[in-house]
């Protein structure tokens, strides 16, 4: 089995620690949202669509 070079192992090391950053980075940015108010506002309209029918 070849071993990986040192360059390998840390672009390897910088990819896992960016895809974490980046997840980190879109839960915060996500919790700025207001989605309950967005779905209670949706789920309405669905119910008013459902009794007109």
């Amino acid at each position: 089995m070849q071993q990986l070079e040192t360059w390998q192992v840390i672009l390897i090391i910088a990819g896992v620690l960016g895809i974490i950053w980046s997840n980190i980075a879109l839960l915060k940015y996500a919790t700025k949202f207001e989605v309950k108010k967005k779905l209670d506002k949706q789920l309405q309209s669905d119910d008013k669509k459902k009794g007109t029918d």
